[in-house]
């Protein structure tokens, strides 16, 4: 090439085919998705526009921080800590590493809260409190209150950091919510009548992608083979939870029969087991 000749000019699907490459050999399932991610996060487009604009010109600057931010990826940082955000239940969360990142998995407890809603409200003549406890980014409390309206949520971590963006996603949703620093039920002065809870129930010893390694330690681990904390709620919940209320817990599928064998001596009968949810009753 002749030194006066103009560099190559780098163009969307260039820079997506080098990357999904990369990742590939990294061992990324999620390659070409991850990348056009990436990519689209930097462009400031959606991954329609690079779908159809394959020959986008991508200029220096655009590419040095798409190069950047696949080199995050390439260590197994998340996307959605790369990119800022996470979707759930079709809505933008933000996430930061002070907080878990909503999974797909955890949706179910919102269609259990769906379930039981209507029962409960008609209890209630319709003022029901819904408790979302270890809310991290609030995704769960956060959309109960968008797709309950009426109900009375208040989101609790014991994470002050974890808060503060579960605070901002509730501005960014335009979700009225309650938001409570607390270690599980301990300083909510009310009676639920539902309580949703995602709390940390990794065991240590269990196989893990390596992507939890950049997750906040305490949203995902628990002791006693990852269900002290869920153990803890049961227990709380049993003197606060109102008369025929809803416990919904998330947990891994290989802990639902221990986690139902302590909620039925604390006065729970399982109602509902869906995917990682758990819909228990309070019987008193």
């Amino acid at each position: 090439m002749n030194e006066n000749s103009p560099l190559p000019t780098l163009v969307s699907n260039d820079w997506l085919a080098h990357a999904t490459d990369a990742l590939s050999a990294a061992g990324i399932a999620s390659a070409r998705l991850d990348a056009e991610m990436i990519l689209a996060h930097t462009l400031r487009k959606n991954r329609t526009y690079l779908h159809a604009h394959g020959d986008h010109i991508i200029t220096d600057r655009e590419a040095q921080i798409a190069d950047a931010r696949l080199a995050l990826r390439l260590d197994r940082v998340p996307v959605a800590y790369i990119i800022g955000h996470k979707e759930f239940y079709g809505r933008n969360f933000h996430v930061t590493q002070a907080t878990l990142i909503p999974r797909p998995d955890s949706e179910v407890l919102i269609e259990l809260t769906r379930r039981i809603m209507p029962e409960i409200t008609k209890q209630t003549n319709g003022i029901v409190r819904l408790v979302d406890v270890g809310t991290g980014s609030g995704a769960l409390g956060i959309t109960a209150k968008l797709e309950f309206p009426d109900t009375d949520v208040t989101l609790i971590d014991i994470s002050k950091h974890a808060l503060t963006i579960a605070k901002k996603n509730a501005h960014l949703l335009k979700a009225e919510v309650g938001v409570l620093l607390g270690d599980l039920l301990s300083t909510y002065p009310f009676e639920p009548q539902i309580i949703v809870a995602n709390l940390p129930y990794v065991d240590k010893a269990w196989e893990r992608s390596p992507e939890t390694q950049h997750e906040p330690a305490k949203a995902l681990f628990a002791s006693n083979n990852g269900l002290s904390l869920i153990y803890r709620l049961i227990i709380q919940a049993q003197s606060q939870l109102a008369s025929g209320g809803a416990l919904i817990l998330e947990a891994d599928p290989r802990q639902h029969e221990a986690i139902i064998a302590r909620a039925e001596q604390y006065g729970f009968l399982l109602e509902a087991r869906d995917g990682f949810g758990l819909l228990f009753r309070a019987l008193r």
